[in-house]
């Protein structure tokens, strides 16, 4: 009599794209074992949607951009599959991970959701230190059993109802193209941080805004060793600090925003 076999799992790979060229290509290379490439654009300006669209292996969907967990929210709901990978746009899945993502997947006692510690790179060349070495964050997980809670729209946080796990292999991140790109990047996300601080009523406050931003610098780049990353690591503990000095100076233009509108309402 024939064993008894669990059918084989089936996987759906999720990522959201802004203007992604030069990233994009590498991401979806490396998730071709996936069942399902399901891609969620905010309405790129770049080629990076037309590339999707003419992607033979790739589910494009365009949706507004709201915020991070906003739009990762959307796209964990058009899944198809239970299990899902869910990457950003910059991270490539090698072919050691791969092997062990099917495998984990596949294991009757598999968890619930893994985490995935990553491995920096720098315009292509690995970026060993600069706070980054300790970093890990969820992306595979069961739908059924995990939902991106709404209390941060950057940095999104995932909430899961059972048992997680680390994957030994890393995934690797490719962060940095040029300044330009990873300034820009910075940027936005600090500006969306101080949205989340705006809405949670957290006030503008200038010794936080002076103090943060050096502190931040000062904690990358000496106590996690970003000085032994040479000009790279000066590079990107400059403009991580410079996302942190950001974040202070959005929340303070949408006070005063918000102080104006008062008083124009104001009888």
């Amino acid at each position: 009599m024939a064993e008894l076999r669990t059918p084989k799992q089936k996987i759906s790979a999720l990522v959201i794209t802004y203007n992604e060229m030069g990233y994009i290509e590498k991401c979806i290379d490396s998730v071709s074992f996936a069942d399902e490439i399901l891609v969620v654009d905010s309405y790129s300006t770049d080629g990076t949607y037309e590339y999707l669209l003419n992607h033979p292996k790739v589910k494009v969907i365009q949706n507004p951009f709201e915020n991070f967990t906003a739009q990762k929210s959307f796209t964990l709901k058009q899944a198809a599959n239970d299990w899902v990978l869910f990457l950003d746009a910059d991270e490539v899945v090698t072919e050691s991970l791969q092997k062990e993502i099917l495998a984990t997947i596949n294991n009757p006692d598999a968890h619930e959701a893994y985490w995935f510690y990553r491995k920096f790179m720098f315009q292509n060349e690995p970026l060993n230190f600069s706070g980054w070495q300790t970093d890990k964050n969820y992306r595979l997980f069961r739908k059924s059993k995990a939902h991106f809670t709404d209390q941060k729209i950057v940095h999104e946080t995932l909430v899961v109802d059972g048992k997680s796990g680390i994957l030994k292999e890393k995934l690797t991140h490719f962060c940095y193209k040029n300044y330009e790109d990873y300034k820009g990047k910075m940027l936005k996300y600090g500006q969306l941080k101080a949205k989340e601080d705006f809405y949670k009523e957290k006030h503008f406050n200038y010794v936080l805004m002076t103090v943060k931003p050096v502190w931040k610098f000062f904690n990358h780049y000496i106590l996690r060793l970003g000085i032994l990353d040479g000009k790279k690591g000066w590079s990107i503990c400059y403009l991580n600090a410079l996302g942190v000095l950001e974040r202070f100076r959005e929340l303070k233009r949408l006070e005063k925003k918000n102080e104006l509108a008062y008083y124009l309402v104001m009888p």
